[in-house]
C-alpha cells in the first residue's frame, strides 16, 4: 500500500503588495505586487530529501517559510502530515478529516504542535543564534517552551544527545560556551541540534552550508544525510548550488522567478537536463577533471523583476533557444520521462 506524502504543496502563491506612499495614494496609482511564488506544486515522500534550487530571488526561501506556516499563502495549500498548514497556524479552522480530533485546541497549541513536527535550519548561523546565550541554553530553549522535560537531568540528557548527534562531542565541552567561541561549522551544528532536540519529522534547511567554508560543507551535508538514514527525517533543502544538491538529495526542483521549471530525480536532472535554465546552471558547476570541463552557457541579463513578470515563458528574455511560442504562452509542467517534468515548449 502506498504511503501518503508527508508534504504536499498545491498551486502555492505568495504575493507581497508594495506600499504606494503618500503621493501614490493621492494620485491613485495602482498597487504593485511582488509575485515571489507564483504557482508552485510538488510533494515530498517520507524520508525523502528534495532540493529546491535556483538563483537568488527565485522564491526558494519563501516556499520554505510557507511550508512552516511562518507566512500565510496568498493562494494555494500546503498540507503537512495530513494538516493544511495555513488553516492550522493562522486559525481558520481545521478541514482535514484525519486531524478533526485536534480541531478543539487553541491556536497557540496548534502552532506548538506544528513546531514539534517541523523545524527550520536557517542560512546564517552567525545571526540565527543568540550571542548572549550559552550553547546549552540555546539547545534547551525549545524543550522549555514546549515543556517536554520533567527535570533538569532529563533536559540535560536530551541536549547532550542532540549535540553529540550533530558531532559536538563530548557535549559538556561545548555547552558552557557562547556562540562567539565556536567556529562557523560548529555554530551550524548547534543550529541543527536546536532543531533536532524536538525530534521533528521534517527539516527545512535554507541554504545551511552557503555561509561555511568548502572544507566544512561536506561534513554538514553528511550529517543531514545521516539524520535521514538513522532517524527517518524528511528534508526540504533549498540552495543555489547544484553541486551540493547533487551530493545527497533524491529529487531536485529547479525554480525560476517563482515557478518550478524542472522537477525530477536528481541524477536525471543533472545528467540529462531538459530545460535551458537548468542546463545553464549545470554548465557552470566546477569540474575537478580539467579534461571533462563543460562548455559554459552564460546567461545574458538579470533575472526579471518579480513585480513586472514578462508574458509567456518567464525565462524567454534570457533563453538562447527562445521561439515565438515562448513569448506568447507560459508552458505548464509536463512529464517528459517517468518522474521527470519540465516547463518548456522545446523539451
Amino acid at each position: 500500500m502506498e504511503t501518503q506524502p508527508i508534504l504536499e504543496v498545491s498551486d502555492l502563491h505568495k504575493h507581497f503588495p508594495l506600499a504606494r506612499g503618500v503621493w501614490g495614494t493621492l494620485t491613485r496609482m495602482p498597487c504593485r505586487t511582488v509575485r515571489a511564488v507564483d504557482g508552485v506544486s510538488f510533494c515530498v515522500e517520507q524520508r525523502e530529501i528534495l532540493a529546491l534550487v535556483g538563483e537568488s530571488g527565485s522564491g526558494k526561501t519563501t516556499v520554505g517559510m510557507n511550508v512552516l506556516g511562518l507566512q500565510q499563502p496568498t493562494q494555494g495549500h500546503v498540507c503537512f502530515d495530513g494538516v493544511d498548514v495555513a488553516e492550522w497556524v493562522h486559525g481558520r479552522g481545521v478541514s482535514v478529516e484525519s486531524n478533526a480530533q485536534l480541531s478543539g485546541v487553541s491556536r497557540r497549541r496548534r502552532v506548538m504542535i506544528l513546531r514539534e513536527r517541523a523545524q527550520m535550519i536557517f542560512q546564517d548561523p552567525y545571526e540565527s543564534l543568540n550571542p548572549r546565550q550559552k550553547i546549552f541554553d540555546i539547545v534547551a530553549e525549545p524543550l522549555e517552551i514546549h515543556r517536554l522535560t520533567a527535570s533538569r537531568e532529563e533536559k540535560a540528557e536530551r541536549v547532550r544527545l542532540a549535540l553529540e548527534t550533530c558531532g559536538l562531542a563530548p557535549a559538556d565541552h561545548f555547552w558552557s560556551r557562547f556562540p562567539a567561541e565556536l567556529s562557523g561549522g560548529q555554530r551550524q551544528r548547534v543550529a541543527i541540534a536546536g532543531a533536532l532536540v524536538l525530534e521533528p519529522r521534517l527539516l527545512v534547511a535554507d541554504e545551511p552550508v552557503s555561509m561555511l567554508d568548502v572544507s566544512i560543507r561536506a561534513e554538514i551535508l553528511n550529517l543531514l544525510h545521516t539524520l535521514r538514514r538513522e532517524r527517518g527525517i524528511t528534508i526540504l533543502y533549498t540552495t543555489h548550488d547544484l553541486a551540493t544538491a547533487g551530493f545527497f538529495t533524491d529529487r531536485m526542483a529547479v525554480m525560476y522567478l517563482g515557478r518550478i521549471v524542472e522537477l525530477g530525480p536528481t541524477a536525471a536532472v543533472l545528467s540529462e537536463p531538459r530545460h535551458p535554465y537548468t542546463r545553464a546552471l549545470i554548465s557552470v558547476i566546477p569540474a575537478p577533471n580539467p579534461r571533462r570541463r563543460r562548455k559554459r552557457q552564460i546567461l545574458q541579463g538579470e533575472i526579471p523583476n518579480a513585480i513586472d513578470i514578462p508574458p509567456g515563458c518567464r525565462f524567454h528574455p534570457r533563453c538562447p533557444m527562445a521561439v515565438e511560442a515562448c513569448r506568447v504562452s507560459d508552458p505548464p509542467l509536463r512529464e517528459v520521462a517517468p518522474g521527470h517534468r519540465v516547463a518548456c515548449h522545446l523539451a
